[in-house]
């Protein structure tokens, strides 16, 4: 590939040569050098005419025609500069830190520059919940992208699309305000496309959340309380629970990881693309001990201890009543979930089983070979 990209430089140089172009910049705007004849007589371009597509302006030339200055992003008015800044004791120190903000649905990637501090002064991040940051309002697009290790983003309000989009070992919380009087399980509190590629970490949202929920998710573990259209698409790996309704067309494209679905009514069937996923019941722990192999378990635990676990984990950080409600009544509330298990996941843990067991197998009959030749 190295050799393929010098090549290309030195014909460029060559072809610039023959211009008589001395440095890329001053090909830039140079409409008049392109050679378009074989364009415009073959055959498929009758009929077109790009000369104003390639007419070269008539300005002076003191005029800039390429990238001579920085765009200014504002990024010194980022509300991540406070939180950098309040963290210090953490990043310097590792020591722990707990403060309350405020923001609006203009503070973009809301997390993202802290995390960036962070991973700068220690890349394997901190403990968890060392930083411990409360936020009230409304998170604006791309809320606690990136978020590293160790950082806690608790958001009492709702917040914009792309919510913990590329999640790296960090935690996101969203619930509704104190003011809320709604119903969680039918009001939208996160935007579209939450927890796009996410790749560690855990999210957990009090409310629906939009369109595309956890799309690529590849590690990170989530509980939503409803989702819109296309939920769990293109997903490779991780842990989703949903609480309640979802939209159509889920785990389309889902090749990994596993989805656990509260299906109050029956009708999610309707709902889920089969095409590459199956659907099962959530079974008891000894039902899917004597039923299953463990070699397919997800995570190598049942599933009634990990969905369990994550209702414990979601009621505690959001307070959530419908996370209750399951648990309190958890004999009745487990049959209605429903295990979409990805076809290939499930494949490849058994054939990553048996390759297991076969390397543990080997080495036993070679020594039992050893011992009888002696």
């Amino acid at each position: 590939m190295v050799n393929y990209f010098f090549f290309i430089a030195e014909e460029a140089r060559q072809i610039m040569a023959q211009l008589g172009i001395r440095k890329f910049d001053d090909l830039i705007g140079r409409a008049d050098l392109l050679d378009t004849q074989k364009g415009i007589s073959h055959w498929k371009a009758q009929g077109l005419d790009f000369s104003r597509l390639l007419a070269v302006p008539n300005v002076a030339a003191t005029v800039a025609k390429f990238h001579i200055e920085n765009q200014n992003h504002g990024l010194t008015k980022a509300l991540d500069n406070i939180l950098i800044e309040k963290s210090k004791p953490a990043i310097e120190r590792g020591e722990k830190v707990k403060f309350i903000e405020q923001t609006r649905n203009v503070n973009r990637s809301v997390g993202a520059m802290l995390s960036g501090a962070l991973t700068k002064a220690r890349p394997e991040g901190l403990p968890d919940d060392t930083i411990h940051i409360q936020l009230e309002g409304t998170g604006g697009q791309s809320f606690g992208a990136f978020l590293a290790k160790g950082i806690t983003l608790y958001l009492i309000g709702d917040a914009n699309d792309y919510t913990g989009k590329g999640l790296s070992g960090g935690r996101v919380v969203v619930r509704p305000s104190i003011d809320f009087r709604g119903d969680p399980t039918k009001n939208i509190t996160t935007g579209n496309t939450a927890l796009y590629g996410a790749t560690s970490g855990e999210a957990f949202f009090s409310g629906v959340a939009g369109e595309r929920f956890a799309v690529r998710l590849s590690g990170a573990t989530a509980v939503v309380e409803g989702t819109g259209d296309h939920g769990c698409e293109y997903m490779t790996g991780g842990t989703v629970a949903v609480l309640g309704k979802t939209g159509r067309n889920f785990a389309a494209g889902m090749s990994g990881g596993l989805a656990y679905v509260y299906d109050e009514d029956g009708t999610f069937a309707e709902r889920c693309n089969t095409a590459m996923v199956s659907m099962g019941a959530v079974l008891t722990a000894k039902e899917q001990e004597t039923t299953l192999d463990k070699a397919i378990w997800h995570k190598g635990l049942a599933d009634e201890v990990q969905l369990k676990t994550l209702l414990e984990d979601h009621h505690r950080w959001t307070g959530s009543k419908r996370a209750r409600e399951l648990l309190d009544n958890w004999n009745t509330a487990r049959t209605k979930f429903v295990k979409v298990f990805p076809n290939e996941y499930k494949r490849a843990l058994g054939e990553m089983a048996a390759a297991k067991a076969k390397a543990l197998a080997t080495p036993a009959k070679d020594k039992s070979k050893a011992a009888v030749a002696a």
